[in-house]
Formats: structure tokens, sequence, C-alpha cells
């Protein structure tokens, strides 16, 4: 199984949400010197997601380098006046396969780019759940209620190497399949890799505040593709899991584990462990809401704690370990990110960060979720059971149309 490479010697900070991610991301781009990649599903040219689209603006203006890649159906176009502004500005963007005429009836439209990545000058990096997109708005349910619940990390010292490398790589993947569709086959500049990034922290540099800030971490940067990386995400869960002896706790949006990492979860409360997972309560998506049912029973009855978020809509991805190994990242649990999007988690070892993540997991539990009743999630009305067997199909049919494995 393989091994996350952890390095030593982290400053990570933990952001809940975009009230504490957007401040942080603005913050590191307005303080840019050189050059800012950025990587999204959605980017959402409205409130907060303006915000980061006029820093970003800003940074190109002042001579720095400027890339973003969206995803071309969580970000379906970028609207025109964007196109002027940035394109005047200097900013260089890219939409990762549009759907275009035959939209998802061809298979290979389904792998998407779900990661969510920021480097900054090569010295500051930021990966988590959440989107270019205000915590209370969404593309599918207009206004929220209330505020979308997420994490992302932001991360100094070695790793960030590894999140530019890989920034770097994709950029590159992309201006060179824009050429050959363009017939245009002239060799592509690999853009310049900069020299600072295990430069000192200056005070530009450093978090605005001190809350949630943990140094010392080890971390390690952990991506899915559909290369070399197919199973990496999944097969560190599980390791963790696994590994496992006091307790597991994890937070995922679209919870439809494959049959492996279901028996871990199972085997771990078996010989012990307090398993709980906070899930999605609201409905949001049919597929993703009614399948996720479907695994229910199994776990429940191996002694996993199922809690359903009511509060609001639940975006996060991430896991806490023994309190001491933590996750965040983009990847759901389920075979869409599992099998067929680009995604990336970092993974830290550090007590006190994952301890802290877990403290906040735990108050949410207990201030706006509900815990699943195994007696009433067995009596659950027929039509209720079909279509979660439906939605569960049609999960599986799309893997099978695109010949993977689950």
């Amino acid at each position: 199984m393989t091994t996350p490479q952890f390095k030593s010697g982290h400053q990570v900070q933990l952001l809940e949400a975009g009230a504490e991610f957007f401040p942080a991301l603005i913050g590191a781009i307005d303080a840019s010197a050189t050059e800012v990649r950025l990587e999204t599903y959605i980017f959402h040219f409205e409130a907060a997601g303006e915000q980061v689209a006029q820093a970003l603006e800003r940074a190109a203006l002042r001579g720095v380098s400027v890339f973003v890649v969206m995803d071309g159906i969580g970000t379906s176009q970028v609207p025109m006046d964007w196109v002027t502004r940035w394109t005047q500005a200097g900013v260089q963007w890219h939409l990762f396969l549009p759907l275009g005429r035959l939209g998802l009836l061809i298979p290979g439209r389904w792998r998407r780019m779900h990661r969510k990545l920021c480097v900054v000058d090569a010295n500051i990096a930021f990966c988590g759940g959440i989107n270019i997109l205000d915590d209370y708005f969404d593309p599918n349910h207009g206004v929220l209620d209330s505020a979308r619940l997420d994490y992302a990390l932001r991360v100094q010292g070695p790793l960030v190497a590894d999140v530019h490398g890989a920034v770097v790589q994709f950029w590159s993947r992309l201006q060179l399949t824009r050429q050959l569709e363009h017939l245009r086959f002239r060799a592509v500049p690999r853009p310049g890799v900069l020299s600072n990034t295990h430069g000192p922290l200056t005070s530009e540099m450093r978090a605005d505040h001190s809350d949630n800030v943990f140094s010392d971490a080890t971390a390690a940067l952990v991506l899915r593709d559909n290369v070399l990386n197919r199973t990496r995400i999944e097969k560190t869960y599980r390791q963790a899991i696994s590994q496992a002896r006091k307790e597991v706790l994890i937070a995922n949006a679209y919870f439809v584990p494959g049959t492996r990492l279901r028996r871990a979860l199972r085997n771990a409360a078996k010989r012990g462990v307090r398993v709980r997972l906070l899930l999605q309560g609201r409905y949001e998506y049919f597929m993703q809401f009614h399948a996720a049912r479907q695994v229910y029973g199994s776990l429940l009855a191996a002694g996993v704690e199922i809690h359903e978020y009511q509060a609001g809509f639940l975006h996060a991805k991430v896991a806490v370990v023994d309190g001491k190994w933590a996750t965040v990242g983009s990847s759901n649990l389920e075979p869409l990110s599992l099998q067929l999007a680009r995604e990336a988690n970092v993974v830290v070892e550090n007590p006190a960060m994952a301890q802290a993540l877990q403290t906040h997991l735990e108050k949410v539990m207990q201030r706006a979720s509900v815990q699943v009743n195994p007696q009433i999630y067995a009596e659950r009305p027929w039509n209720q059971r079909m279509l979660d067997g439906l939605a569960f199909g049609a999960m599986w049919l799309i893997l099978v149309l695109t010949g993977r494995r689950y």
C-alpha cells in the first residue's frame, strides 16, 4: 500500500469555511510578488468570488504571473466582463473539459478537475474543499439560509514545493493539449519553478492571526488522478483506519464508500475503535443523497455511529484518527471523486491540529446534527428504499460505462 511522503517543518493553519478562507487567500494574493497559481472546481464571480477575482486582477496588473484553472462543469463559463478584465490585466486562465454539445453523453467528460489548490510565490499553499464560492450561495439552490460547512488549510514549509510542482505540471499539460487541438506542434515552455520554495517566512506571508495555527507539523500531499495516482487517496484513508486504535471521525459531504473502505470502517468498529461519521443531512443532489443511505445498514450493524448535519449544506472532506492524524482536502468518499476526478488532500500528523479539528466537528455533531437510529433506518418506508437503491445503482452504472471498478 502506497504511503504518503511525509515531510516535517510545516506551519499549518486550519481555516473554517469561506469566512476564514477567503480573507487568508486574498491576503496572500495581495502580498504576492512573483506568481499565483489557483485551481478550483467552481469559480463564482459574485460576492466572495468577485473579491478573489479582483485580487487576481490586482496581482496581474502589478506584474505577478497569475494562472487559474477552473473545471468546465463546476464553472460552465467565465462572465464576459471578467474575460475582458482578466485578459487586459494579464491573468492566464483555462476551463478544463467544457461539456460541449454532447455534454455528459461522452464518458470521458465525467473525469473532472475537482482540486482546490492555490500556491502563492511558491511559498504559501492552500488546500481544502472550499470552492471560490460564497458561503451563503449555491449555484443550484440559490441563496442559502446558513453558511456551508467546509474547511481548508493554509500551509508553509517543504510541502509547498509538492503543491507547486503539481499545479505547474497540470498547467503545462493543459497548454500542450490546447496546442495539439489546434495542430500547433511547437514546444511548450515549462513555467519557471521559483527558487524561493523553502525561503524564510516574511511577516507578510504569515497568518493574519494566531487562531488555529500549528507549528512543527509533519504533512504530506496526496493526489488522485487517472494516470499514476488512481487510488492513493482511498488507500491513505484505509491505511489510517486500519491503524486506528481509539477513534475515527470522518466528515464527508458525499459518502458512498466502496467495498474495501466500508470493510475497513466495519473492522475498526468491531475491534473496539469508536467510528463516527458526520454526513450530509439535507437533500442536495438525488444520486449522492440517496446512494449514501444505501450503505448505512452494514455500517450501523457493525457499530459505526452516523450523524447527519442539519444546519445547512455539509461540504467538508476531512477526517481525524486517534487525535493525531488528520486530513483536509477536496475528495469525497464516493466513486465520482475516488475513481474519476482529480483530487488533492493534505494529510497532517500533528496532535494539536488534529484535536482542534476534532473538537470543532464534535461541537457540530452535538449542536447541529442528528444521529441515525439503526432501528428507524431499518424500518424506513419502501419508497425511500427504492430511491436509495436506484441512486446507488446509477452511481455504479457510471463506473461501468467508464470501465472502472470500485
